[in-house]
Order: C-alpha cells, then structure tokens, then sequence
C-alpha cells in the first residue's frame, strides 16, 4: 500500500474559511438572540455562541501553528 505525502498547503486557506464562516454564524445567532422572546431559544443560542467562542480560540492557535510549520517548510 501507497502511502499520500501529507499536503498541508491549502490548510491555513481551509482554517480561514472555517474562521470566517463561525464568526459569521456568531454574528447570525447575536442578531436572533436580540430578536428572539423566547428564553429558552436565547439561551440556547448564547450557548452555542459560547462554544463558537471557544472553537474560534482552537481555529485560531491552529492557524498560527499551520503557518509557522508552512514558513519553516517552504524550502523543502
């Protein structure tokens, strides 16, 4: 069996999407939770916010790490 060389060079482009697209998701769900009259509905949103928060932290330590392994390995 073959083995793929492992091609990291399109991860930071794929991590900056997925940062992009949960900060616009947090930006939606901010906009429902102002909208919303239902407590529980809020409260479920200010939760999954919560976890965006955290998950944007994780994308963004990944992406610093992604692009200092990519600069240490361009000339390889």
């Amino acid at each position: 069996m073959k083995n793929n060389p492992d091609d990291r060079s399109d991860n930071v482009d794929k991590i900056q999407k997925n940062i992009d697209t949960t900060i616009r998701n947090m930006e939606l769900g901010e906009e429902l939770i102002s909208k919303s009259s239902n407590p529980r509905m809020r409260q479920n949103l200010i939760e999954k916010n919560e976890r965006r928060r955290q998950a944007l932290r994780g994308m963004r330590h990944e992406i610093k790490d992604e692009a200092d392994f990519q600069t240490k390995n361009k000339d390889k």
